[in-house]
């Protein structure tokens, strides 16, 4: 117990991140402070929004430091502790380091019970892609029975819980993903009505239109670009636009010139509201009841990419842009 591999910000990345963006790194295992804990990881989540905290700018969360490990989601299991409230063997979920052992202040944790659910289960349905799910669905798309809803980047974490999550109210869900395997999960497992494949499709605008005889909503967009492009100007009157994530543009090393969007959102009524999860902090725990509920109760469902091995935790991030996720992008730390 005394080496702590870490995963570091090696540079920051302009455009696509590669190999070079990261270093891998030891140093010996740190010990706790007053009032804190040793955190050994379990599992580290894999998360698109990590790519903007490369970059050194102005957002909603705090730039990565070069030199310094990455965070994100971790859930771990105490292993020393200096807090009444946590003991060595409890598990908890957090903001932690890209390494072995993270030291943590205890009010920055959350205890789970890995006997209610599996624990990878606090980074993904009941923990920040869930609830992201959860509260742009409900509280921004709003959706009602017989409505149409899309869903962009429908196969990755969010976008299957989004979903299923209208399905449950009633909705005709239409998912876009980037594979025919994603597309045949959506449609046959999680019972999305349609489906398209925006890699193959000769035209989605008219796939849309097929998918979506009725226009279209709501629209839970999670990756912008083209595909975004061509639902908007599909939209019924007061349509709902939940703007949650914009993984096509992440990259881009300059500002792209698209279609000016405004005046047809005007003319419809609708409403497109950006987000982030942290927005509905003081409504955790109405979203973590409702899809605790529905996943023990078997509504939702769930997939997980599990990549073995800290060190290959860079390799796990550049696969999100390659699409290679379906469902919720994990690596396992522990052996």
């Amino acid at each position: 117990m005394n080496k702590n591999r870490q995963i570091l910000l090696a540079q920051r990345p302009q455009g696509l991140p590669d190999q070079s963006t990261f270093e891998f790194a030891e140093t010996t295992v740190p010990d706790p402070g007053d009032n804190q804990v040793l955190v050994r990881a379990h599992y580290l989540s894999v998360d698109p929004y990590m790519r903007g905290r490369m970059n050194d700018a102005k957002s909603y969360a705090t730039p990565f430091e070069v030199g310094k490990p990455l965070t994100g989601g971790v859930v771990g299991e105490i292993a020393a502790s200096n807090h009444d409230d946590f003991q060595p063997g409890d598990f908890v979920s957090g903001n932690l380091d890209w390494a072995d052992y993270t030291i943590a202040e205890g009010a920055t944790l959350q205890k789970i019970n890995p006997d209610n659910t599996p624990i990878t289960t606090a980074l993904y349905v009941t923990g920040m892609p869930g609830l992201t799910a959860y509260f742009g669905l409900m509280d921004i798309c709003q959706p009602k029975t017989g409505e149409t809803v899309v869903v962009s980047g429908a196969a990755g974490a969010v976008g299957m819980i989004v979903g299923q999550i209208a399905k449950l109210h009633g909705c005709r869900v239409v998912g876009i993903a980037g594979s025919d395997e994603k597309i045949a999960y959506l449609q046959d497992e999680l019972g999305f009505d349609a489906a398209i494949n925006y890699k193959t499709t000769n035209n989605i605008r008219e796939d849309l239109k097929n998918a979506c005889p009725n226009g279209i909503d709501a629209y839970f967009d999670n990756v912008g670009g083209d595909i975004t492009d061509a639902v908007l100007f599909q939209l019924n009157f007061h349509a709902r636009v939940a703007l949650c994530g914009q993984i096509a543009h992440y990259n881009a090393e300059k500002v792209e010139q698209g279609p000016r969007i405004l005046p047809y959102l005007l003319t419809r009524s609708v409403l497109l509201k950006g987000f982030i999860v942290r927005d509905y902090a003081e409504r955790y725990e109405e979203g973590i009841n409702d899809l605790s509920k529905w996943l023990q109760e078997g509504k939702i469902t769930y997939e997980e990419n599990i990549i073995e091995g800290l060190e290959n935790a860079p390799e796990a991030f550049l696969g999100l842009f390659r699409g290679e996720n379906l469902g919720k992008q994990l690596v396992k730390v522990i052996e």
